[in-house]
């Protein structure tokens, strides 16, 4: 019988780090093992509710365990109510800033209280959110890093059948433009004309060379050209945006939706990717996903497809759902994708329950 009223026990946080099948190769970063915080909300009525974190890092684990496990006693005897502990959390964590590390910890916490309310009341969350459950558009973001062309096309083959996927992400941003575009001209001969390419650069280039790469491939029909500058530099991605043919795509490093309104008034991004641990988990989507969709901006998400696919059916504009599943050796039953959508399971919440035995393998002192 769902609960009517669900009261805070504690937190419980556990730093993981997993290996990637498919290590990623960017401009700015190689990273071959992946960090990831696993969050129990534990509540007085025997509900728990759960989420991850992915922070990149290996060494920011041990700021963002310790963030979280500071919430535990100070949750303790409040009711679930996900809008007011956002609140909550993000008030007890003032004087750091509202950005940053603070946002992520924040975004756990509000991530797993949603899981907790939605089996609590023992429907999925994209059923208590009020939509329903169904397939959710994906492409596929699990590899096509800075590789030799030929071994991007030879993957992309291996990505599309994964999941019958009609889109897929390359990195871009190799040492000479000439291999970039000889990559894109590869994965298209590969994969075919109808296939939906997008393109990320990861904050990797400078202005000038933005201008120059981007002009470059301007043509080449893309889905989108992700991130060329770094996140901060919005009058250069307006620039940009009024520049290229192509849309710009930003977002994942927006924290908080008011970084959505900014970005939106100065015409910085043609369309948005709000990442979950900085845009404010749940509750920050929803309402950056409002301000995206009375600007009739399309919306696609970053990484998270589990609590992605959830909110992508209640979002206005909702555009693609990054696929990627590195969240998987830890999770019992694993999202499936088929003939290019995920697949919601029809279980209370997010469906998520780890893997204990695996968790015990990948669980790392920090």
């Amino acid at each position: 019988m769902p609960f009517e009223r669900l009261t805070c026990r504690g937190l419980r946080a556990r730093p993981v780090v997993l290996p990637l099948r498919r290590p990623v190769v960017a401009r700015i970063a190689t990273i071959t093992d992946w960090p990831m915080i696993l969050i129990d909300l534990e509540t007085e009525e025997g509900v728990t509710g759960r989420a991850y974190l992915e922070p990149y890092s290996v060494k920011a684990l041990k700021y963002l365990v310790a963030a979280l496990n500071d919430f535990s006693a100070e949750l303790a005897g409040r009711p679930v109510a996900p809008v007011d502990l956002y609140e909550a959390a993000r008030r007890s964590l003032h004087f750091v800033g509202y950005e940053g590390l603070a946002m992520i910890a924040v975004s756990g916490l509000d991530m797993a209280a949603w899981d907790a309310l939605a089996r609590a009341a023992g429907q999925p969350l994209c059923v208590l959110l009020g939509g329903s459950v169904g397939p959710v558009k994906a492409y596929n973001s699990n590899g096509l890093w800075l590789h030799a062309p030929d071994k991007v096309a030879d993957e992309a083959i291996e990505l599309r059948e994964e999941g019958g996927f009609k889109g897929l992400k390359l990195r871009l941003g190799r040492d000479r433009l000439a291999d970039d575009i000889s990559t894109i001209e590869a994965v298209r001969a590969a994969v075919g004309e109808d296939m939906a390419l997008m393109i990320d650069f990861n904050q990797g280039l400078d202005m000038a060379e933005a201008l120059r790469r981007c002009r470059a491939i301007d043509d080449m029909g893309l889905a989108w050209l992700e991130e060329p500058v770094v996140y901060t530099n919005l009058d250069g991605y307006a620039r940009l945006a009024a520049d290229l043919k192509t849309p710009i795509q930003s977002g994942e490093n927006f924290y908080g939706p008011s970084e959505v309104h900014k970005a939106l008034q100065l015409k910085a991004c043609d369309l948005i990717m709000p990442d979950f641990m900085r845009i404010g988990g749940v509750t920050g989507w929803m309402r950056a996903a409002a301000i995206a969709g009375a600007a009739g901006i399309p919306v696609s998400t970053h990484l998270y497809p589990e609590v992605a696919a959830h909110v992508m059916r209640v979002t206005e504009t909702a555009h693609w759902l990054e696929w990627q599943d590195w969240a998987d050796p830890v999770l019992q039953r694993p999202y499936t994708v088929a003939d290019g959508a995920i697949e919601i399971p029809d279980a209370p919440g997010l469906g998520l329950d780890w893997d204990e035995d695996a968790v015990a393998r990948y669980q790392v002192e920090v």
